[in-house]
């Protein structure tokens, strides 16, 4: 690691807090519109609530790839933005972005219809649960335009550092969410309610807010309307390929993370409900605190993305060492309130005596967790700001496929740890993704000399 003054690391952590601050808040308010479709679903019944479940989870399983695609827009923007590149060049390359988003929509759209009906008759349900699980997908599926379109302007504008625009259609997101829920899932003035389907059609009226507001943004922020985003027609271009070399990677990167805590709970539904209340107790509650890591993540790619630009190499080194430093102490932070708290903590969530005291040992096992899952989510995000996803996808598929679920399922099913074990892969998984992606960005920094262009830096 290069030398930097603890002054230095300070001014960093400060500079990538506040482009972060926006984004946490963000990231919590896009996670609160799945918390108001799952509460207002359950009240129509427990039918209702499992098909909304379970065609949110198939939803998500495509909604990552798409949404991992789109994030390799941040560090290429952030790039164009530290080399000079910014009215012409990264105008010209968000505009094009947004045709391919629209194709890029269509076809999700066109697949999830497809995948509908024979995914939901596979799956062992009942006739009523399937037959609205699949009119919530099919519905839901009407919102892949909007949210690729709105995938493209975000990453646009966190590449920009614009991070406040975010914040504000995260916001007008989860109210309008919350505004439409209720009528069209009961219905209003006259037009009859949608039941738990009306939750779908919710967050395609949401989503739709928000890119109302990404693109009134685009024209009236002074930074976002420097890059004159309607002046011309998009068209497509070479240089979009990048977003696919780039962005598959961090796909495969957050699918794979993705699988294994899906697959760890299903694990932990061999050992009864009970145990699975215990652990979706403890599991949310840490992924709640894992949006600010997260956030911490994402700027970080920006600040070294633009430093990298820049030929700024011993900026951009500092950048992530303090992104990553920053996400450290947050974890350490995290988890002692989960150490310290876990009784208030589960109270929150539920007072079911069986529930509880298994809930508060899982947030043991969280804490620690914690810290490895802060780690890796700083250090991809550094090296992301070089544009770097191979590597770090190769490493986080071994670390959790080949060492976090085998662990997860040998320790758990045959040792005394018994649903723990579960937990315990998760930490495996994650503290070898964490070490491994902080050596790999100590390794791509070392190399480093002043004058190095982005493309210098490419693996």
């Amino acid at each position: 690691m290069k030398s930097f003054t603890v002054r230095s690391l300070v001014r960093e952590a400060r500079d990538n807090l506040f482009l972060a601050a926006p984004l946490i808040a963000a990231q919590l308010s896009f996670v609160g519109m799945h918390t108001v479709d799952t509460i207002m679903a359950g009240q129509l019944g427990e039918t209702a609530l499992a098909a909304v479940a379970v065609g949110a989870n198939v939803w998500f399983l495509s909604f990552i790839v798409f949404m991992g695609l789109f994030m390799s827009v941040s560090p290429i923007v952030a790039q164009r933005v530290g080399a000079g590149r910014f009215a012409a060049e990264t105008g010209d390359f968000l505009r094009n972005t947004l045709l391919l988003a629209v194709g890029l929509g269509l076809s999700w759209t066109a697949i999830v219809h497809l995948i509908a009906h024979p995914v939901m008759s596979r799956l062992g349900l009942s006739a009523e649960t399937a037959r609205i699980a699949e009119a919530y997908l099919r519905t839901i599926s009407y919102g892949a335009i909007p949210f690729c379109l709105c995938f493209a302007l975000r990453n646009g504008c966190e590449g920009l550092g614009v991070t406040r625009v975010p914040l504000i259609a995260g916001l007008v997101g989860l109210g309008t969410n919350i505004a439409v829920n209720f009528p069209l899932m009961y219905g209003a003035f006259g037009w009859p309610g949608f039941g738990a389907v009306g939750t779908a059609w919710g967050t395609v009226v949401a989503i739709s807010a928000m890119l109302g507001v990404y693109l009134v943004c685009y024209r009236l922020e002074p930074t976002l309307a420097g890059l004159r985003l309607y002046a011309h027609a998009p068209r497509w271009r070479p240089e979009l390929w990048e977003i696919f070399r780039l962005g598959a990677p961090i796909a495969a990167t957050v699918i794979a993370e993705a699988w294994l805590f899906n697959l760890g709970g299903l694990l932990m539904a061999r050992f009864g409900d009970t145990v699975v209340a215990a652990h979706q107790v403890a599991l949310n509650f840490a992924s709640l605190a894992f949006m600010v890591p997260l956030s911490i993540g994402l700027a970080t790619t920006i600040r070294v993305g633009q430093k990298v630009g820049a030929r700024e190499p011993e900026a951009a080194t500092l950048s992530g060492y303090a992104g990553i430093w920053l996400g450290a102490a947050f974890a350490l932070l995290s988890a002692g309130i989960m150490v310290l708290l876990p009784d208030s903590i589960v109270r929150l969530y539920t007072t079911v005596p069986e529930v509880s005291e298994l809930a508060v040992r899982f947030l043991g096992f969280a804490a620690l967790f914690q810290i490895f899952d802060c780690v890796q989510a700083t250090a991809n995000g550094a090296l992301r700001g070089f544009k770097d996803t191979r590597v770090p996808m190769a490493v986080t598929l071994v670390a959790y496929w080949f060492i976090g679920l085998p662990v997860a399922a040998l320790v758990s099913f045959h040792t005394p740890v018994g649903p723990a074990g579960v937990w315990c892969g998760f930490i495996a998984g994650l503290s070898v993704a964490a070490l491994g992606l902080v050596l790999r960005f100590r390794r791509r920094t070392r190399r480093l000399e002043p004058g190095q262009s982005g493309s210098v830096l490419m693996t």
